[in-house]
């Protein structure tokens, strides 16, 4: 549930806050089959000059979960700096950071940490770029992604409305 507080730094990011639902969902990459899946999404403001996130995926045929992420998005105060901060449940923990400007937010990652027993290959890149459409009032997000064995390729794009 999103908090009353606001801070007033988050301004440039006020179109994403809120829960946020896919209605078109697809994932590709070279190494497997293409795949489409549902996801909820959400950022909320607790008054800090950051949002918490948080994003569920599952089939959608068997309803099985599949991947789930947490983290906080950060704002410079004053300026269009962000910095992401999101743990994946299969082991990885990034830090990505770029820059909100108007309705677009694009995010490259600084640094990739992974567990130790997480599976091959290793993620080694990630982009991520969000964009809000005020005419529908939803937010298409490209995701792309590199590993160990495999160049930067677009890996996810989703196309979301707000619940």
């Amino acid at each position: 549930m999103q908090s009353q507080k606001f801070h007033p730094a988050l301004e440039p990011l006020k179109w994403l806050v809120g829960k946020w639902k896919s209605i078109k969902a697809e994932g590709q990459f070279p190494t497997i089959k293409p795949f489409t899946y549902i996801e909820e999404l959400e950022f909320e403001s607790v008054g800090q000059p950051l949002l918490n996130y948080q994003s569920r995926t599952w089939h959608p045929v068997t309803k099985n979960p599949m991947h789930f992420e947490s983290g906080f998005l950060r704002i410079d105060p004053g300026t269009s700096n962000v910095a992401f901060m999101v743990s994946h449940n299969f082991g990885l923990v990034s830090l990505e950071e770029g820059n909100v400007i108007g309705n677009t937010l694009n995010l490259k990652s600084k640094s990739i940490n992974r567990m130790i027993f997480a599976k091959e290959p290793a993620v080694t890149e990630i982009t991520r770029s969000y964009v809000f459409c005020p005419d529908s009032k939803r937010i298409s997000v490209v995701v792309s992604m590199a590993t160990s064995n495999t160049e930067l390729h677009e890996h996810l794009i989703v196309e979301y409305e707000k619940v």
